[in-house]
Protein backbone atom coordinates (compact mmCIF):
# COMPACT_ATOMS: atom_id res chain seq x y z
CA UNK A 1 0.00 0.00 0.00
CA UNK A 2 1.48 3.40 -1.20
CA UNK A 3 1.18 6.67 1.31
CA UNK A 4 -0.96 9.24 0.16
CA UNK A 5 -0.09 11.85 -2.15
CA UNK A 6 0.67 14.76 -0.56
CA UNK A 7 -1.48 17.81 -1.83
CA UNK A 8 0.88 20.44 -4.19
CA UNK A 9 0.84 23.77 -2.40
CA UNK A 10 -0.42 26.94 -3.90
CA UNK A 11 0.09 30.02 -4.23
CA UNK A 12 -1.89 33.12 -5.76
CA UNK A 13 0.70 35.79 -7.57
CA UNK A 14 -0.31 39.10 -7.19
CA UNK A 15 0.36 41.93 -9.99
CA UNK A 16 4.24 43.00 -9.76
CA UNK A 17 5.22 39.96 -8.52
CA UNK A 18 6.94 36.92 -9.71
CA UNK A 19 7.75 33.22 -8.31
CA UNK A 20 9.67 30.23 -8.90
CA UNK A 21 10.77 27.98 -6.34
CA UNK A 22 12.24 24.23 -6.43
CA UNK A 23 8.90 22.71 -4.61
CA UNK A 24 6.15 22.00 -7.10
CA UNK A 25 3.27 24.49 -6.62
CA UNK A 26 -0.05 25.42 -8.68
CA UNK A 27 0.45 29.30 -9.15
CA UNK A 28 -2.62 31.61 -10.03
CA UNK A 29 -3.06 34.65 -11.41
CA UNK A 30 -6.14 37.07 -12.93
CA UNK A 31 -4.81 38.95 -16.11
CA UNK A 32 -6.22 41.65 -18.56
CA UNK A 33 -4.05 43.90 -20.16
CA UNK A 34 -1.20 42.17 -17.76
CA UNK A 35 1.33 39.44 -19.16
CA UNK A 36 2.19 36.14 -17.33
CA UNK A 37 5.59 34.82 -18.67
CA UNK A 38 5.73 31.27 -17.46
CA UNK A 39 9.11 29.41 -17.90
CA UNK A 40 9.41 26.14 -17.70
CA UNK A 41 12.60 23.73 -17.71
CA UNK A 42 11.26 20.22 -18.64
CA UNK A 43 14.31 18.30 -17.36
CA UNK A 44 14.99 20.34 -13.71
CA UNK A 45 11.21 20.10 -13.69
CA UNK A 46 11.31 24.07 -12.26
CA UNK A 47 8.59 26.50 -13.79
CA UNK A 48 8.44 30.10 -12.56
CA UNK A 49 6.02 32.72 -13.58
CA UNK A 50 5.33 36.34 -13.37
CA UNK A 51 2.89 38.72 -14.05
CA UNK A 52 3.68 42.58 -15.18
CA UNK A 53 1.39 45.21 -15.91
CA UNK A 54 3.50 47.74 -18.16
CA UNK A 55 5.77 47.19 -20.58
CA UNK A 56 9.11 49.33 -19.51
CA UNK A 57 10.38 50.96 -16.61
CA UNK A 58 11.37 54.01 -17.30
CA UNK A 59 14.49 54.21 -15.03
CA UNK A 60 12.57 56.69 -12.66
CA UNK A 61 12.08 54.99 -8.68
CA UNK A 62 12.70 51.81 -8.08
CA UNK A 63 13.20 49.08 -11.02
CA UNK A 64 10.26 46.14 -10.26
CA UNK A 65 8.56 43.47 -11.53
CA UNK A 66 5.57 45.37 -12.61
CA UNK A 67 7.69 46.05 -15.52
CA UNK A 68 7.86 43.66 -17.96
CA UNK A 69 12.06 44.88 -18.69
CA UNK A 70 12.62 43.84 -15.58
CA UNK A 71 9.94 41.33 -14.52
CA UNK A 72 11.56 38.49 -17.43
CA UNK A 73 14.66 39.03 -16.81
CA UNK A 74 14.56 38.72 -12.88
CA UNK A 75 12.50 35.47 -13.31
CA UNK A 76 15.48 33.98 -16.26
CA UNK A 77 18.22 35.14 -13.47
CA UNK A 78 15.78 33.06 -10.37
CA UNK A 79 15.34 30.10 -12.79
CA UNK A 80 18.76 29.98 -13.51
CA UNK A 81 19.55 29.86 -9.96
CA UNK A 82 17.33 26.48 -8.98
CA UNK A 83 19.72 24.86 -11.59
CA UNK A 84 17.82 25.74 -14.88
CA UNK A 85 19.80 25.21 -17.98
CA UNK A 86 19.52 28.30 -20.58
CA UNK A 87 19.27 26.24 -23.29
CA UNK A 88 15.85 23.74 -22.33
CA UNK A 89 13.72 26.80 -20.81
CA UNK A 90 10.68 27.52 -22.62
CA UNK A 91 7.65 29.96 -22.29
CA UNK A 92 4.30 30.30 -22.06
CA UNK A 93 2.73 33.69 -22.48
CA UNK A 94 -0.59 34.84 -21.38
CA UNK A 95 -3.02 37.91 -21.33
CA UNK A 96 -2.11 41.41 -22.94
CA UNK A 97 -6.29 42.17 -23.18
CA UNK A 98 -7.57 45.40 -24.86
CA UNK A 99 -9.33 46.18 -21.58
CA UNK A 100 -10.86 49.78 -22.37
CA UNK A 101 -11.28 49.99 -26.14
CA UNK A 102 -8.32 51.50 -27.16
CA UNK A 103 -6.68 49.75 -30.01
CA UNK A 104 -3.28 52.04 -30.33
CA UNK A 105 -0.90 54.62 -28.43
CA UNK A 106 -0.37 54.88 -24.53
CA UNK A 107 -3.77 52.89 -23.45
CA UNK A 108 -2.90 49.95 -25.66
CA UNK A 109 -1.16 48.64 -22.66
CA UNK A 110 -2.19 44.95 -23.35
CA UNK A 111 -0.65 45.00 -27.08
CA UNK A 112 2.68 47.20 -25.76
CA UNK A 113 2.74 44.37 -22.95
CA UNK A 114 2.39 41.21 -26.23
CA UNK A 115 5.13 43.39 -28.43
CA UNK A 116 7.52 43.30 -25.10
CA UNK A 117 6.96 40.01 -24.23
CA UNK A 118 7.52 38.15 -27.40
CA UNK A 119 10.71 40.77 -28.41
CA UNK A 120 12.26 39.81 -25.25
CA UNK A 121 11.81 36.49 -25.11
CA UNK A 122 13.37 36.41 -28.68
CA UNK A 123 16.68 38.26 -27.69
CA UNK A 124 17.00 35.97 -24.93
CA UNK A 125 16.67 32.70 -27.24
CA UNK A 126 13.34 30.96 -25.09
CA UNK A 127 11.55 29.64 -27.72
CA UNK A 128 7.25 30.33 -27.08
CA UNK A 129 5.72 26.92 -27.11
CA UNK A 130 2.06 28.18 -25.85
CA UNK A 131 0.54 31.53 -25.91
CA UNK A 132 -3.41 32.53 -25.41
CA UNK A 133 -2.38 36.80 -25.64
CA UNK A 134 -4.64 39.76 -27.13
CA UNK A 135 -8.29 39.64 -27.48
CA UNK A 136 -10.96 41.59 -25.02
CA UNK A 137 -11.11 38.94 -22.50
CA UNK A 138 -9.72 38.52 -19.16
CA UNK A 139 -7.92 35.28 -17.81
CA UNK A 140 -7.26 33.49 -15.20
CA UNK A 141 -4.55 30.76 -15.27
CA UNK A 142 -3.05 28.43 -13.15
CA UNK A 143 0.13 27.30 -13.92
CA UNK A 144 1.72 24.32 -12.44
CA UNK A 145 5.48 24.47 -12.17
CA UNK A 146 6.06 21.13 -11.83
CA UNK A 147 4.93 20.12 -15.17
CA UNK A 148 4.84 23.28 -16.97
CA UNK A 149 0.81 23.07 -17.73
CA UNK A 150 -1.28 25.96 -17.80
CA UNK A 151 -5.56 25.81 -17.10
CA UNK A 152 -6.84 28.88 -18.54
CA UNK A 153 -10.37 30.23 -18.05
CA UNK A 154 -11.18 33.19 -20.10
CA UNK A 155 -13.69 35.71 -19.08
CA UNK A 156 -15.90 38.43 -21.22
CA UNK A 157 -14.45 41.70 -19.47
CA UNK A 158 -15.88 43.87 -21.78
CA UNK A 159 -19.17 43.05 -21.45
CA UNK A 160 -20.51 45.78 -19.32
CA UNK A 161 -18.69 48.16 -21.86
CA UNK A 162 -20.46 47.51 -24.91
CA UNK A 163 -23.58 49.40 -25.73
CA UNK A 164 -26.71 47.30 -25.65
CA UNK A 165 -27.95 46.25 -29.62
CA UNK A 166 -31.22 47.79 -30.69
CA UNK A 167 -34.19 45.58 -32.01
Amino acid sequence: MSAPETPQKSHYLFPGELFAQREPHLVSTVLGSCISVCLWDPVAAVGGINHFLLPLWNGEGLPTPKYGNVAIPRLWEKMLSLGCAPARIQAKVFGGSAMWNATEGLLAVGVRNIELADNMLREMGIPVVSKDVGGTQSRKIIFHSADGTVMLRRHNALASQRPAEND
